[in-house]
């Protein structure tokens, strides 16, 4: 097995993306100490207002699985939901080298 990432796009209803931006930022929080999960970034685009990207690098996919069985994790998808327009392209991608990867 080897690192595991996600790169996925999120669309917020209108007017709603930095109320979702803030609730991605509290699960980031949360993750900074989940063992296992390596990178987890919050991005907005400049050309789509109600676009989100998450970029996540993990330890392997079992640790991306285990963090979503967290209580607190869970409950931030479910407070997120709402705010949720839609999913825009999602790629599972492993990692083979590069700066910053150890």
């Amino acid at each position: 097995m080897g690192k595991f990432g996600l790169l996925g796009k999120m669309l917020a209803h209108e007017g709603k993306r930095d109320e979702l931006v803030q609730v991605l930022l509290e699960a980031a929080s949360i993750l900074k100490n989940f063992d296992g999960c390596e990178w987890y970034v919050v991005n907005v685009s400049d050309e789509e207002p109600d676009a989100i990207w998450v970029t996540e690098l993990w330890r392997d996919e079992a640790a991306h699985q285990a963090s979503l069985q967290q209580s607190e994790i869970r409950s931030l998808i479910q407070q997120g939901r709402p705010l949720i327009a839609g999913f825009g392209e999602q790629t599972r991608y492993r990692p083979v080298g590069g700066v910053g990867l150890s």
